[in-house]
């Protein structure tokens, strides 16, 4: 059964949806900066780009995408909207119970924004202890610990990453007309000593955006990466 978009269909096509077991998809992102080169709505591309793929394979209804999330790091940056951990939270639970409402028996977030995890987590547990009979699933790039060594070339930041090699050659697959790789560089700032211990904030650390190397992505890292996640995701779906 082919997934449908469920801001292109009628009630009535989403009620046959639900009454066949169809999962809904809500992608989540955000909407921040992303370097010189990328887009300041990456996280929301790839999160639905992700969902669309998944839906190819599974019995789907994808939702229209949750364009904001917490972003304080980068709040004080052109382009960047962030909501508080608080907010994004009731947002997401009440998004979520609309959907268990209308009859939706499994959903699945499929989140491209790393500071929205925490947020999600706590979420989901308070969905759960509301309804302990609906399937509630978070995914942010599920077995990256797995990926991101096997494609990637550059190291991370402290364990951290953003807009370098990996989004960035996810955005190559995804969406390449808006990557600007003549602009992309390559930044690994000086850890302040109070680093994860104060309030430092990312954008103060940073002069480009961006924690990596983005100059050595590419559009086949994105492709092979995305079809062995979608696959990973979609063996887990079909078991469960």
């Amino acid at each position: 059964m082919t997934s449908i978009f469920a801001k292109e269909s009628t009630r009535f096509e989403i009620k046959e949806r639900i009454e066949s077991g169809a999962y809904a998809i809500l992608p989540v992102g955000a909407c921040e900066q992303h370097g010189p080169h990328l887009p300041v709505g990456t996280d929301v591309f790839l999160a639905e780009y992700v969902s669309e793929k998944i839906a190819e394979k599974v019995n789907a209804v994808i939702f229209p995408s949750v364009n904001f999330g917490y972003s304080w790091v980068w709040k004080d940056l052109p382009g960047t909207l962030t909501l508080s951990q608080a907010t994004f939270n009731r947002l997401i639970v009440e998004l979520v119970e609309s959907l268990i409402g209308q009859g939706f028996r499994k959903i699945l977030i499929v989140n491209g924004h790393d500071s929205n995890s925490k947020a999600l987590r706590y979420a989901t547990r308070d969905i759960h202890d509301k309804y302990p009979d609906i399937q509630v699933l978070v995914i942010f790039y599920p077995n990256m610990n797995v990926l991101y060594p096997k494609y990637m070339e550059s190291e991370k930041w402290y364990g951290m990453f953003h807009a370098e090699e990996w989004e960035t050659s996810l955005m190559l697959s995804a969406h390449e007309e808006l990557v600007h790789m003549d602009r992309a560089v390559r930044e690994y700032p000086e850890k302040p000593d109070l680093y994860g211990l104060d309030a430092s904030s990312l954008s103060e650390i940073s002069k480009s955006g961006i924690y990596g190397d983005a100059t050595v992505a590419t559009k086949e890292k994105g492709d092979r990466i995305i079809e062995e996640l979608i696959n990973y995701v979609v063996s887990i779906l079909k078991r469960n």
